[in-house]
């Protein structure tokens, strides 16, 4: 196997080749390294590259596996981290000249656990801004681009993350998702990502942003995910809303089908506007469903529009979070971000707390909706991967900060804590990713992810690389 083979084997069968002493954590790592030192100066995905510690650490697996030492489910593995993720010793700069020196003293706890299970942190990952948008792009570390076209939009947050899963910088990476973070940039970049559950991934230190975001995987293959998710998942008090019950059996379960579940299709939510180069690879996609056994019919759920709602939450809960930086920092942020910033300074603590009832009644919509259905699919965005120097696509209405109306289907799934995923599910004329999005009632992250593989298993994708 040469190298850029092992760069895209999945890490299910990198993990079977080390136990077995076939491959080693050391080779699989240089190989890694190697592809990324010549890659990433185009694609800017990985911001802080901790190559030695690397080395030192697959070394160090190296030397487990030959003392016959327990191993973990990610032994020896290559992962990246997101830049949010704070990390002891190495910078977390979150894409902000305000942290641009930041060397942590912890550990977030999802690192912790990836840490625990095996896996080897080659680097950080590019974020926008404080994870304000969906754009991949940040005043300190500038374009990071699309693998599939020079200049073109990698989706955000988690920015790095998918770009680095799409180019073949291993096969694990680690993306958290707020308003849609995992699952924008992987369908902009052609691969998979789950947002879980809230709760099922322990976050600590929990953000101060409404209890909204989630951590997750963003991979090449669902197997992947599921084993990178089954490492981090399960209860800890240190983040008190993270679940009580230990994860369901992931990776054992996920191939039992999915034959027999009612399925909702909605092309739109109801209200959304989609281009017809996503919409008609998305439909398809949706077809694909009746073939694997499940009943699929074409709804609107009915749930209204959440937009107003959504601009007051996000936007108070990024001022509240972000706006003390304005006055001194304001010149080398984001404009965008001190646009909604300055937005969000316009609503009183009685419109927050009134947006927050709200979001409890939508979420007994939406609700109420899995009662009749077992999964509902929709598109990922409404777009596909356009310019990056844009916050929103020239064909589309202008606006100083509202990037969320191109992204309105995933961040009704962080406001009701559902698990979420992204499939690949098709290209554009112009060769740009398209993907579909696998919604499943709350709890119900082993459904996603089977109904991810079975998808996958009928219209499998890995096989498509970018021609970075």
């Amino acid at each position: 196997m040469n190298n850029e083979e092992l760069c895209f084997t999945p890490a299910t069968e990198l993990a079977r080749r080390i136990r077995d002493k076939e491959v080693s954590p050391v080779e699989i790592t240089r190989a890694v390294l190697e592809r990324v030192e010549r890659l990433n100066p185009k694609l800017n995905a990985i911001c802080t590259l901790t190559a030695e510690s690397a080395l030192d650490a697959a070394r160090a697996a190296e030397f487990a596996v030959m003392r016959g030492d327990h191993l973990g489910p990610l032994h020896g593995i290559p992962v990246t981290i997101k830049d949010l993720a704070m990390t002891r010793g190495v910078r977390t700069m979150a894409g902000s000249h305000v942290f641009s020196q930041r060397l942590p003293e912890i550990d977030h706890l999802h690192v912790e656990r990836l840490r625990a299970a095996g896996a080897i942190s080659i680097g950080k990952t590019t974020v926008s801004e404080f994870g304000w948008s969906g754009v991949s792009r940040s005043p300190l570390t500038g374009i990071t681009h699309n693998p599939w076209k020079q200049g073109m939009n990698a989706g955000a947050s988690s920015a790095g993350a998918a770009v680095c899963a799409a180019a073949g910088f291993g096969p694990i990476h680690q993306g958290s998702d707020g308003a849609g973070s995992i699952r924008m940039p992987a369908g902009f970049c052609g691969v998979y990502g789950i947002k879980p559950s809230h709760g099922r991934v322990p976050y600590y230190p929990t953000p101060a942003n409404g209890l909204i975001s989630h951590v997750g995987p963003i991979t090449r293959t669902v197997a992947d995910a599921a084993l990178m998710l089954q490492a981090m998942a399960g209860p800890d008090d240190r983040d008190m809303t993270s679940l009580e019950a230990p994860p369901e059996d992931f990776t054992g379960k996920l191939d039992s089908g999915i034959a027999g579940l009612r399925v909702g299709f909605s092309p739109d939510l109801g209200y959304l506007k989609v281009d017809a180069e996503v919409a008609g690879p998305v439909k398809a996609a949706a077809r694909v469903f009746e073939e694997l056994g499940c009943k699929v019919e074409e709804v609107d759920p009915g749930w209204g529009d959440p937009t107003t709602m959504e601009h007051c939450l996000f936007a108070v809960t990024i001022t509240a979070m972000w706006g003390d930086y304005v006055e001194r920092w304001g010149d080398r942020m984001d404009p965008g971000l001190v646009a909604i910033i300055e937005h969000g300074r316009s609503y009183s603590a009685v419109d927050y707390c009134k947006a927050s009832a709200q979001r409890l009644a939508y979420y007994d919509k939406v609700r109420a909706f899995f009662e009749r259905y077992d999964l509902l699919l929709t598109p990922t965005l409404s777009v596909a991967a356009f310019p990056a120097e844009r916050l929103i696509p020239e064909h589309w209405a202008q606006h100083p900060w509202d990037w969320l109306r191109w992204a309105g289907f995933s961040f009704p799934f962080n406001l009701t804590w559902l698990p979420a995923a992204t499939c690949p599910c098709g290209f554009t004329p112009a060769g740009l990713p398209v993907g579909l999005q696998i919604v499943a009632g709350r709890h119900r992250d082993l459904r996603v992810l089977q109904a991810s593989r079975a998808f996958e298993s009928v219209r499998p994708w890995a096989q498509h690389r970018p021609p970075c």
